[in-house]
């Protein structure tokens, strides 16, 4: 083999070895898990889940998205008839912070690096001693691209099991433990 040759293959094998571990680190955000919670991997997909609502908390841009039975179960009067969302229900909330978007008019505010990603299930058997619910808060790391569990240092802080956001969710159990409303379309 060529000189030439040699360092074609070389350079070939750097830019795959790359690309792979890339494709590795995106892969590792199905890998976490809060310990003695919820594992990120349950939530396979919800990058595609139909958006619920958008809000504003403590200064982060969020958009909150609903699986199929989670919407469903919107449309049909849930929580606002009384009836519970069924088990199966599931939430995401993504958070970025927020910037200023000066090429466009306005200049429009509007996601920038993302800060975390938040989970929650309605599993009335799993979660029987918490509403029937169970939460996750992940963490983002933009530098890695990778995901971690949030801790007691997170804001707000979280706990380490699926139970991390029952005490919030309290102040809404008339509303089957749920604050956010589907927008009107």
């Amino acid at each position: 083999m060529t000189r030439a040759a040699s360092s074609l293959v070389i350079i070939a094998a750097g830019a795959l070895a790359i690309v792979g571990g890339r494709a590795i680190s995106a892969q590792d955000k199905y890998t976490v898990q809060v310990p003695g919670g919820l594992a990120f991997s349950e939530f396979r997909g919800y990058e595609d889940w139909p958006v619920i609502a958008v809000s504003e908390n403590g200064g982060k841009i969020a958009v909150i998205l609903g699986n199929s039975t989670m919407i469903d179960a919107y449309r049909s009067g849930v929580p606002g008839n009384g009836k519970p969302f069924p088990d199966g229900a599931k939430m995401a909330k993504i958070h970025w912070i927020p910037k200023k978007q000066e090429a466009y008019p306005g200049p429009p505010t509007v996601p920038g690096t993302q800060h975390d990603a938040d989970f929650m299930v309605k599993d009335s058997k799993r979660f029987a001693d918490s509403g029937g619910w169970g939460w996750a808060a992940f963490e983002y790391d933009p530098a890695s691209d990778m995901f971690s569990p949030a801790t007691e240092a997170a804001s707000p802080p979280q706990g380490h099991d699926a139970k991390c956001g029952f005490s919030c969710h309290t102040l809404v159990k008339n509303r089957d433990y749920v604050f956010t409303e589907y927008g009107h379309r």
